[in-house]
């Protein structure tokens, strides 16, 4: 294929691809239709979603620094999900936390309202 400038005169230069002589294709090449399979809940994911910003939000806060330079943790909301109480789970985040030098009840306790009636989002299994 050769690239070949419009001649029309414009503001933004056009490129126009044509196909060299004799390579025409006759038939369009047919797709399938693939299927998809929405494995997630979509308002599930979206409230997860809306989670993890909040949380990178307040870590900016806590750790009074951009978004970047927030030390390296991660709070897994599922492992959160699988500890069988509220104490094991707030012990869990001060834990990750232990660094921060502001106080951090307020951000502890608003998290666990947040996940609280959440749910565990699983890897899908493939067939």
């Amino acid at each position: 294929m050769a690239a070949v400038t419009s001649p029309e005169s414009s503001t933004q230069p056009r490129v126009y691809f044509q196909t060299p002589p004799g390579t025409e294709e006759t038939e369009t090449p047919v797709r399938k239709q693939g299927r998809v399979t929405v494995k997630y809940d979509r308002k599930e994911l979206r409230k997860r979603l809306n989670l993890e910003e909040w949380i990178i939000d307040q870590l900016t806060e806590l750790y009074d620094c951009e978004e970047e330079a927030i030390p390296e943790l991660e709070i897994d909301v599922d492992e959160l999900l699988d500890m069988q109480n509220d104490v094991d789970r707030a012990a869990r985040v001060k834990e990750l936390l232990v660094d921060c030098y502001k106080p951090t009840e307020d951000f502890v306790s608003e998290l666990l309202d947040k996940i609280r009636g959440m749910q565990k989002l699983s890897t899908p299994q493939k067939k």
